[in-house]
């Protein structure tokens, strides 16, 4: 068929919401790609997420908070005994694997607390989320808010992990006295820190720091072992500022770095308790001090880790109208650098709307295209796995945003552009969404596969990494592992229905377990665009294996990218031998699956 230059939108932006927020929280358009332009060289309009990075917890209404310890008010007690009866039935219910990490055999047990009272429980419950589901990698977890701790909880677990989004948010003195009782490990995030050196008259003599109040000065920077890492300077949610006055029992993990070259601690660690002075999933970027926060997690759940660098590279968005010539050309590359590699293949190419065919409605099968057929054979061979990447990498015969052709839109999705903007605004689901409708997709695809002879696929991928959470227990129905970065939403941890105006994604460095029970394989550098779009700035070769060299932070971390074939082989060679020289070993889905 005839060549052309496509990328779908994949997720190249972290941790994001979709702009239907309040508008007090600390929201910004940090977005992700995929986009397209045509074999003639006219650039087409290219796709992004369109959602907003997570935002931070609104301004503190005081810079030096009131030490002290907050009492309920009746409706706040009112409100944690339903968010009881609501975890109850939501455990009853769980789908099976829900909460237990990649290593939940012989790993480690988990308590997350969050937040859950004022007009911002819903941030909480995303932070909670987000939480668990980079834990779900060292083991099970458990989340529930903080104000349903009961006396004694902590010591079934093997740590604790808190994010404070909520200022003034009333803790239970039950909660206060375990932590400080130093028998299990605590990791603390942001708020509320105040209460628990307001229950302890020694605490600054004991632990060996104290917090003095929030810093707003303008920090873009945090050191973390040897890296530089972003943080967005947007984020107005300030930075507790604390300082150790006793090094030998307390000590500073990682440093805040004012705009001004002066720093102070952003992590502390002391006795029992790791402490960081903000949210770490707000504003998020491939370099960001998430990172940070993401390896820390090993200094709590697993701190004999052996430091260890792998990276993944997918080959994005093949279809029966891919060039096979490309094809060949990156697995005869990819093969000479012994460098393993995944092809995310949709099996049926559609354009309904006839964009590319002079207006003709088009449809080619997978079985149908021998030489593609022949192409992917060939990838496998090489050292290639094919997974599936939808059906059709589109939705019925509209615009969704787009144009209808397959790897432009979403297939499990709705989505528009904002004409205002330039941002694609994720809609919800799709009209007929259903476990059968998205079952039925799915079989559809694996007949395909099937007919042409291609292997059976045990690796999904979501197109432009966005489903409801129907479309996710279909796919967990038949895959147990995904290769993408998940949506999740508003509910999912209460028990509540999902609430599709706050879909959240998130990127991990690392192999997790997230909410839908999926064991998911990561992808956490994103891809290269040589033009920006969609309000987006180019992601060139330098960026990639810039992002990787910060990922080196993460001592058990991955460098996981993908690359859109008709881009040739010369961004993929600078890319791979980037990553390679950078320390990384490349390895094949599968190995990252073993461990």
């Amino acid at each position: 068929m005839r060549s052309r230059l496509r990328a779908g939108l994949a997720v190249a932006a972290l941790a994001l919401l979709v702009p239907l927020l309040s508008a007090n929280a600390e929201a910004s358009t940090r977005d992700t790609r995929h986009g397209h332009s045509t074999a003639h060289g006219k650039q087409k309009a290219k796709e992004a997420d369109a959602k907003s990075a997570v935002p931070a917890p609104p301004r503190p209404a005081q810079a030096k908070p009131a030490a002290r310890v907050v009492k309920a008010t009746a409706a706040q007690k009112e409100k944690t005994a339903a968010a009881v009866q609501k975890a109850a039935v939501a455990a009853a219910v769980a789908t099976p694997g829900k909460g237990a990490g990649v290593r939940a055999a012989s790993g480690t047990s988990t308590l997350v607390l969050y937040d859950a009272t004022g007009p911002y429980a819903w941030l909480g419950e995303i932070y909670g989320t987000q939480n668990a589901q980079l834990i779900s990698h060292f083991g099970s977890w458990t989340a529930h808010p903080v104000g349903t701790y009961a006396a004694g909880e902590m010591s079934a677990y093997s740590a604790v992990f808190y994010a404070g989004s909520t200022y003034d948010e009333p803790l239970p003195v039950a909660f206060l006295d375990d932590v400080l009782a130093d028998t299990k490990p605590v990791m603390w995030a942001y708020d509320n820190i105040w209460q628990l050196t307001a229950r302890s008259a020694s605490f600054a003599t004991d632990y060996g720091f104290m917090w003095s109040g929030f810093d707003f000065a303008q920090v873009s920077q945090v050191q973390y072992k040897s890296r530089l890492l972003t943080r967005d300077p947007q984020n107005g949610g300030g930075i507790m500022n604390v300082s150790i006055s006793d090094p030998t029992k307390a000590t500073s993990l990682a440093t805040a770095v004012r705009s001004d070259g002066t720093m102070f601690p952003w992590a502390v660690k002391a006795r029992n308790l790791t402490y960081v002075g903000e949210i770490p999933f707000s504003y998020v970027t491939h370099d960001d001090r998430y990172l940070a926060y993401s390896d820390l997690l090993f200094g709590t759940l697993a701190p004999a880790t052996v430091e260890r660098h792998r990276a993944l590279v997918r080959i994005e968005d093949v279809g029966p109208d891919a060039d096979p010539a490309e094809l060949r050309a990156i697995a005869d590359y990819l093969k000479s650098k012994n460098v393993p590699f995944t092809v995310a293949v949709y099996p049926e190419y559609r354009d309904p709307l006839g964009v590319e065919h002079g207006g003709v409605s088009t449809t080619l099968k997978m079985r149908n295209a021998p030489s593609v057929v022949s192409a992917l054979k060939y990838m496998v061979n090489r050292g290639g796995t094919l997974l599936m990447h939808g059906y059709t990498h589109q939705y019925s015969n509209i615009a969704n945003p787009y144009d209808g052709e397959s790897a432009n839109d979403f297939e499990f999705y709705r989505a528009h552009v904002d004409t205002a903007t330039n941002n694609v605004v994720y809609d919800g689901p799709v009209a007929e969404d259903s476990a059968a409708w998205a079952t039925g997709r799915i079989n559809s695809a694996f007949t395909e596969f099937a007919l042409a002879g291609l292997p059976k696929p045990t690796i999904f991928e979501f197109p432009h990494y966005a489903g409801s959470e129907v479309d996710y227990a279909a796919v967990l129905g038949k895959f147990a592992v995904r290769y993408d970065r998940p949506l999740h939403f508003t509910g999912q941890l209460t028990g509540g229905a999902p609430d599709y105006t706050k879909t959240v994604g998130q990127f991990f460095p690392y192999l997790v377990r997230d909410v839908h029970g999926s064991v998911v394989i990561p992808e956490n550098l994103g891809n290269i665009e040589p033009e920006p779009f969609n309000n987006h700035p180019a992601r060139l070769p330098a960026d990639i294996i810039s992002s990787a060299q910060r990922n080196l932070a993460v001592r058990d971390g991955m460098a996981s990218f993908f690359y859109h074939p008709y881009l040739g082989t010369d961004y993929l060679k600078t890319t791979v031998e980037g990553i390679q020289s950078s320390g990384y070993t490349f390895v094949s889905a599968a190995a990252v699956q073993a461990g």
